[in-house]
């Protein structure tokens, strides 16, 4: 046994370990049969920009529950990803080098892509690192990889050929930033300042007020709605309005969807405003005018307006309104819209033909797929009911960009069949490998797919990725379904969802078991810290050159799971500090009295050692009960409690002068103290090792190594415990209920804790009246009490 140094400096200590477990391949995993698999399918962080303190926040958290797994005999599958493919990669590479997707070569930009997604990934990789995250490095994916391609694209070829992916020319949701087709997942709804129009349509010379925030689209309507029980329009359903401005006739049609408080209770439905136009056209077979293009212009067949920007059309055209005299009033409004997660812009629904994959017709099964996985918090399985049961698109799986999973399919020249690759060819680009079979037709002419697959339609693979790896490492275990997936709650709606789709169309089964949903952090009420907003105030490699990994890991563990936290430095470094030196001091107080420990004597212990050892007992089980169920907080805060409050406020004050004073107490005595503070210490080591690391592997291979034989404590396992000793635990709330009592007084009168008392009077059940006169010296040594007075129901005995 060594003695621990004065000062424990973590900055230096957590860079010698990191580098010893790398070296002693600690985390490796390593197939075996007589332990149960438990395996994390882990987020694979997006490469678009460095990380910040929300990622600390909840991949640590799951960077726990690895560690607590494994010390409770699992055999940790815990595998790391980097999504690096997609339309986020490519934002970072067009701000990083100025360089626009579509105005340089293809093969050039993606070659940017790939270079720059690297650089990221080690400085992701060196992070995770620097926090001691328990993974092995050799399990590493990212999605652009050969091994995700192969997978990405057996799938969409699986789907495809079972008809649940299939292609539509379709309108379809739209970012004319981006310029590229969306999926409803990556809606967001915005509030956004804009004015009602109040424009006049006519019908036989009367004039019937229609409102619309989207007057560029004039041109574009192919109807007016009422609702049927409207008594204003009865009469109207059926004809025919002129547009204004424009001239043309559009029908009137009954529509119960119409909002008869809404506006002037007639609407009018042009290609397309929204997702509600939409439905009309379809229902009613009404056509399908082209207005906005994918750039985000208006088409120029469209008169005066054409050429122009969707926003400029709108100002030029209700310029043209009032100077006609067709704009009646205008109202000030707000009110929310769709735009796309990415980049804010206004979503437009415009033609066009797209993969999808087939969802609508899978609520059931979605639903019922929720309901078998475990969700923690469980409050959080509502999101995602609430999310299937309203799902009003299919999944689009294709997006018009650049760097990302291509399509493994050509088309036909002449009759524009699709043809997909053989699975030997996978992964393939077919922009590069030309098709070499003959269509049904007789054509042997082909092009290929230039759009490539959404980044969910790979990442949503995650666990067939995994299973995969799992087997080139030679696990022959059932993979499926993992143990646990962790992630945000923002992304249930993707990555939770998607993954499930893909589970149950190629496994028929659940993805995971569990699934841990971690909260955000806050740089301030309610704004959530991230990436685009750039509110954190200190980056994580900052925070690690600043700070050891542990100070940070400890204030993560600090809240509930799923509930967004804020971030205060100040407040971290004041809380974890201040547990760190308390941790290392306490220990090495108590190492100094075991240097003479034996750890194969067995003394007879006195009922206050037995209270500790069964108060950590029951710790143990009460801190598993929590992270079982994820709840890292109350875990954290629960160890918490027997560390400051039983072991260091009060058994170690206790047993201080047994430990000193042998001669007063007998040897006997002072083996018991020694055997319950290495009991004790031991085990809350243990049960702060998957928060805090670094330390307790310090203290460990110091203090216990030589008489435990493992290297790391991280290869040692939690006590298991099923059930503790009640009645124990009761003498021990007594006898801590008595010394704060004894404290109060004191500090009251103000007077030392060392002072003399004349009488200390413990309330007391008559059972444990014998336990605490067995404990008598180590009372009268601890309070320095003259006298002992037990108040037994409503006697009084003096001693």
């Amino acid at each position: 046994m060594e003695e621990l140094e004065k000062r424990y400096e973590g900055l230096q200590a957590e860079k010698r370990l990191q580098a010893a477990w790398e070296q002693e391949q600690l985390y490796t995993y390593r197939p075996d049969p007589e332990k149960p698999v438990y395996s994390i399918d882990t987020p694979p962080p997006t490469v678009s920009g460095s990380l910040h303190i929300g990622h600390i926040f909840s991949y640590t958290q799951a960077e726990m529950i690895a560690r607590y797994r494994r010390m409770r005999g699992y055999n940790v599958f815990y595998p790391f990803g980097f999504d690096d493919n997609g339309l986020p990669s490519e934002r970072l590479v067009e701000k990083e080098t100025g360089i626009r997707a579509m105005e340089a070569p293809r093969s050039q930009f993606c070659a940017q892509c790939v270079e720059t997604t690297q650089k990221y990934e080690e400085e992701f990789k060196a992070l995770w690192k620097a926090l001691g995250f328990s993974c092995d490095w050799d399990l590493q994916y990212t999605t652009v990889s050969e091994k995700a391609q192969r997978v990405s694209q057996a799938s969409f070829i699986e789907l495809a050929k079972a008809g649940h992916a299939y292609m539509k020319e379709s309108p379809v949701l739209w970012c004319t930033e981006c310029r590229t087709s969306i999926a409803q997942a990556e809606l967001e709804s915005k509030d956004l300042d804009t004015q009602f129009c109040y424009l006049p349509f006519v019908s036989e010379g009367e004039t019937v007020e229609v409102a619309t925030t989207r007057p560029e689209l004039l041109y574009g309507v192919v109807a007016v709605f009422v609702h049927p029980k409207d008594p204003r329009y009865q009469k109207l359903i059926g004809k025919t309005v002129a547009v204004p401005l424009y001239g043309f006739e559009a029908p009137v049609l009954a529509d119960e969807k119409v909002g008869m408080d809404k506006g002037t209770g007639a609407v009018m439905c042009a290609t397309f405003g929204d997702s509600t136009d939409l439905e009309w056209v379809e229902s009613y077979g009404l056509p399908d005018k082209k207005i906005i293009l994918p750039d985000g212009h208006i088409a120029p067949e469209v008169p005066w307006i054409g050429g122009l920007s969707v926003r400029a059309a709108r100002k030029e055209i209700i310029r043209l309104l009032e100077e006609r005299g067709l704009l009646l009033k205008t109202e000030r409004l707000t009110h929310a819209v769709s735009v796309h997660e990415r980049c804010g812009t206004e979503v437009e629904i415009l033609p066009s033909r797209q993969w999808y994959i087939d969802v609508l017709s899978q609520k059931e099964a979605l639903l019922e797929a929720g309901e078998r996985i475990h969700w923690h918090p469980a409050a959080m399985k509502s999101r995602y009911r609430n999310w299937v049961v309203n799902l009003k698109w299919d999944w689009c799986i294709s997006r018009q960009r650049y760097f990302g999973v291509p399509f493994p399919v050509w088309y036909c020249e002449q009759c524009g069949k699709p043809h997909f690759a053989e699975p030997s060819q996978l992964p393939v680009n077919p922009m590069e490998i030309p098709y070499t079979g003959v269509c049904s037709c007789g054509s042997r002419a082909f092009i290929p797919e230039l759009a490539v697959l959404d980044t969910w339609a790979t990442s949503s693979m995650t666990p067939f990725i995994n299973q995969e790896t799992a087997w080139e490492k030679g696990e022959k275990k059932r993979f499926l379904p993992m143990g646990m997936r962790t992630q945000a709650h923002e992304i249930i709606r993707t990555w939770a969802f998607y993954t499930i789709v893909k589970s149950l169309y190629h496994a028929g089964e659940i993805p995971w078991k569990d699934i841990m949903i971690c909260g955000f952090v806050l740089a301030k009420p309610g704004e959530k810290i991230s990436k685009s907003k750039g509110n954190a105030r200190l980056t994580p490699q900052a925070l690690l050159e600043t700070y050891p990994a542990d100070m940070i890991r400890y204030w993560t563990a600090s809240a509930r799971l799923g509930t967004d936290t804020f971030f205060e430095p100040k407040e971290m470094e004041d809380a974890s500090k201040r547990f760190m030196t308390k941790l290392w001091n306490a220990s090495r107080f108590c190492l100094l009295h075991l240097a003479d420990f034996d750890p194969d004597r067995r003394p007879e212990l006195l009922p206050v050692d037995r209270w500790i050892i069964e108060r950590t007992r029951q710790t143990v089980l009460q801190a598993a009960r929590y992270l079982d169920a994820y709840e890292i907080g109350l875990a954290r805060h629960t160890i918490d409690g027997l560390f400051w409050n039983d072991l260091c406020d009060d058994y170690i004050e206790i047993v201080k002068e047994r430990l000193y004073q042998p001669e007063i107490h007998g040897e006997e005595g002072r083996a018991a103290a020694q055997y319950a503070i290495h009991f004790c210490l031991l085990n809350v080591l243990k049960l702060y090792a998957p928060f805090v690391p670094h330390i307790t592997e310090e203290i460990y291979r110091k203090g216990f190594r030589d008489w435990e034989g493992a290297s790391s404590i991280h290869l040692l396992l939690w006590e298991e415990v099923t059930e503790v000793d009640a009645d124990i635990l009761d003498f021990g709330r007594e006898f801590k209920a008595a010394l704060a009592k004894m404290r109060k007084f004191k500090t009251e009168r103000g007077l030392s804790m060392r002072e003399p008392l004349d009488c200390l009077e413990i309330q007391t059940s008559r059972s444990h009246k014998g336990l605490f006169e067995r404990n008598k010296k180590d009372l009268e040594a601890c309070t320095h009490a003259k006298e002992i007075r037990y108040q037994i129901s409503d006697e009084s005995i003096s001693e």
